[in-house]
C-alpha cells in the first residue's frame, strides 16, 4: 500500500482506502484514482483459467461471471468472491462514468502484456490486480528516466484516458513479467462499444 507520507504524490493523482475516493475521477485535474486496499482473493490457482470477456448491464455482472467461472473447469473457492467483487467493481464503474452496460475482461497475464507505456483511447478504465504485480504508471511530463510508480495488489485503480482528458491521460504499463514464471490475475472494466486500443 503506497504510503503518502513516504512518497511525494503527484497533485493529478488521488489515493485513499476508502472506495469514495473513486469520485475524485471527476475532478478535471485528476487522471488517475485509486481505491487502496488489499486483494480480497487468498492466493488463488489461476493456472488453468480461460479469458473471460463479456458485456452486461452492470447490477448482471456479478451472476454472469459465475456463470462463466462455472463453464471454464473447476470450481475454486476463490470464484464466488470475485465474482461478487467485480459485481461490486462494475455498479461502482457504471455510476461514475453513467454508463449502463459495462464490458469486464478477467484473464491470467504471463507474459508483459501491454509493456510498453501508453495511455488509453477510452474515457475511463478501471483496472485492478488481484493476484501478482499491479499496473505501473507515470506522473504527468515524466520524462524517459523516471522510474514507474505501481498500483498494488487488490488496488483499484479508475483511469483516465485520451477521449476524456486528451493529452493529460495518464501514462501506464503491464509490470513486465516474462521469463519470470509469474503471473497475473487482472480485471478490466471499461464502458461498452468504445473504441480501444
Amino acid at each position: 500500500m503506497l504510503d503518502p507520507d513516504a512518497i511525494a504524490l503527484p497533485n493529478h493523482v488521488a489515493f485513499n482506502t476508502q472506495a469514495t475516493i473513486l469520485a475524485a475521477i471527476d475532478d478535471p485535474a485528476v487522471t488517475l484514482a485509486v481505491w487502496q486496499r488489499p486483494t480480497p482473493l487468498d492466493r488463488p490457482d489461476i493456472g488453468a483459467l480461460s479469458p473471460i470477456r463479456f458485456a452486461a448491464p452492470a447490477p448482471a455482472v456479478e451472476r454472469t461471471l459465475s456463470d462463466l467461472l462455472a463453464d471454464d473447469g473447476p470450481a475454486h473457492d476463490w470464484h464466488p468472491v470475485l465474482a461478487q467483487d467485480a459485481g461490486r467493481l462494475a455498479t461502482l464503474f457504471a455510476s461514475l462514468s453513467g454508463e449502463e452496460r459495462v464490458e469486464v475482461r478477467l484473464e491470467r497475464v504471463t507474459g508483459n502484456g501491454c509493456w510498453k507505456f501508453h495511455a488509453d483511447y477510452v474515457a475511463m478504465r478501471l483496472i485492478c490486480t488481484y493476484a501478482g504485480q499491479a499496473t505501473q504508471w507515470l506522473p504527468l511530463g515524466a520524462d524517459a528516466d523516471t522510474p514507474p510508480r505501481a498500483l498494488a495488489t487488490g488496488d483499484v485503480g479508475l483511469f483516465k484516458g485520451r477521449a476524456l482528458a486528451g493529452d493529460r491521460a495518464i501514462i501506464h504499463r503491464s509490470p513486465p513479467i516474462a521469463g519470470t514464471a509469474e503471473d497475473r490475475l487482472l480485471l478490466v472494466i471499461d464502458a461498452e462499444w468504445l473504441e480501444r486500443d
